[in-house]
């Protein structure tokens, strides 16, 4: 997995190639304009991925106040969920109905739905993708033809040739002026925003280490598949248990924090180095570990500790942190929202890890708090989005989405492996989790099939070091693993 051959790729290469494409886009821009002005014109949104993601984001597009917006579309693939979304988002929004107009004959299901919901809007409307990340790039690929703007769940890749996938993709959209979101809303927290600029100004001198956690009492498991559903669809309704649909629970849960602190670090891992193991799976049969400690190296050689855990019965922990020669910096205190960041002299951090913890005001190493009523920021990055459709501005965060699940999966890789994975490895490795994604309908078989054990192909770190799961392929060698 070497950057070796003539067809590789280096992190080098996509920000070279993206401030090229950056220029040609600002062009691009100015012929091509699909703008709703400020308080006239109605945006039109149709959700495709009706689970509790999708309606939430439908519920935070629908509470943007710049002007007029409605829901007019749904698209799933399971019956009940489509009905619980629509259940939950009218019962939501009861005092205005108006917000939702999604008549029988426009909410749709099956694997093409996502075809027929994006087909009721106009260009310039709003498509929420939320449907599990390995249908990702298929669906923003027609919300691009249609010339929609888009708003991505996370992440928007989950292996090396999606990535590449993606990144074309959100230079595509950013040549026809569209506007594009991703998930990632921390970086929309005006309370973390805040902290960034402090640790640009130096308030914490520089960055020496990070640590973050997310140990929670377990995710991701799949009992053995019941009689009445096929194997394609069971995968679907559990994606969180399968690499090929989600990259488990490391890309789609620790994606966040990954994200986080590169932010505050403004740098992205050019490495990484991880162990993980499996303890107590019990009759699950899905891909995961139970346990992922990660070391992520960024290009000056200052670390991320990561720690993920799933396990029931002990220490849980959510937090994000950052160490400077100067101080110290609390990122997340025990959620996404609020995320209750400050500053502090010295490297001694209390824990906040309840809802009844408050922050010690008095605490003399205390330096700076973000004032308590922070809004959500899953909110705040719908605000931002719908306010840079209506006002034409420039908006596009899918190089940076992309960006941070290469970063996630080189960590999942690196665990699953138990080799070092640059980001480079992870960028070009050829192993597509579910070629022919594009093609799948509710008879297909899975892209994952049962072993003759009757158990689904899990990752064997030391002994499949080529790819995370599947056929044991052996690794090119390895002529330098040192940062770079």
């Amino acid at each position: 997995m070497n950057s070796s051959s003539s067809g590789d790729l280096t992190r080098r290469d996509f920000l070279q190639h993206a401030g090229r494409v950056a220029t040609v886009s600002a062009l691009a821009g100015v012929s091509v304009s699909y703008v709703h002005a400020a308080g006239s014109d109605m945006i039109q949104i149709a959700l495709v991925g009706c689970g509790g993601r999708g309606t939430g984001a439908a519920g935070q597009a629908l509470s943007t106040t710049s002007g007029p917006i409605k829901l007019v579309a749904m698209a799933d693939v399971f019956e009940a969920r489509l009905k619980g979304s629509h259940e939950r988002l009218s019962k939501q929004f009861e005092a205005t109905p108006a917000l939702l107009n999604v008549p029988p004959d426009r909410r749709f299901l099956g694997f093409d739905a996502y075809k027929q919901a994006m087909d009721v809007l106009k260009p310039g409307d709003v498509v929420i993708l939320a449907t599990p990340p390995a249908f990702r790039w298929v669906h923003f690929r027609y919300a691009i033809a249609k010339k929609l703007h888009v708003f991505l769940e996370k992440p928007l890749s989950v292996d090396g040739p999606t990535s590449k996938r993606m990144f074309a993709l959100g230079e595509e959209a950013s040549a026809k002026n569209l506007k594009v979101g991703v998930g990632l809303m921390v970086r929309h927290c005006r309370g973390r925003q805040e902290l960034y600029q402090r640790i640009r100004d130096g308030q914490i001198g520089e960055i020496v280490a990070m640590r973050a956690y997310r140990m929670g009492s377990g995710g991701g498991t799949a009992g053995p598949k019941p009689p009445n559903i096929s194997e394609l669809m069971y995968q679907i309704s559990k994606f969180h248990a399968f690499l090929w649909l989600s990259g488990g629970v490391f890309s789609d849960y620790y994606i966040h924090q990954i994200d986080e602190c590169s932010w505050m670090k403004d740098a992205w891992p050019v490495e990484a180095m991880a162990v993980g193991g499996r303890h107590y799976r019990g009759d699950s049969l899905d891909q995961n570990f139970d346990t992922y400690s990660v070391q992520y190296t960024y290009p000056d050689g200052t670390k991320l500790y990561y720690e993920g855990r799933n396990m029931p019965g002990v220490h849980n922990e959510f937090a994000s942190y950052a160490h400077g020669s100067k101080g110290s910096a609390v990122i997340t205190t025990r959620s996404h929202h609020p995320g209750r960041v400050r500053i502090y002299a010295g490297q001694k951090i209390p824990r906040i890890l309840t809802p009844k913890d408050k922050i010690d005001l008095a605490d003399p190493n205390l330096r700076w708090a973000y004032p308590e009523g922070e809004k959500n920021p899953q909110q705040l990055e719908w605000d931002d989005m719908i306010a840079a459709i209506r006002q034409d501005r420039p908006y596009n965060e899918v190089k940076r989405g992309v960006e941070a699940s290469l970063v996630a999966s080189m960590g999942r890789m690196a665990a699953h492996t138990g080799r070092v994975i640059t980001f480079d490895d992870i960028l070009n490795c050829d192993h597509e989790f579910a070629p022919g994604v594009d093609t799948l309908t509710s008879d297909s078989p899975s892209p994952l099939q049962l072993e003759t054990n009757g158990r689904y192909p899990i990752p064997q770190p030391g002994i499949q070091t080529a790819r995370e799961y599947g056929p044991v392929v052996p690794a090119a060698p390895k002529l330098n693993t040192a940062a770079r």
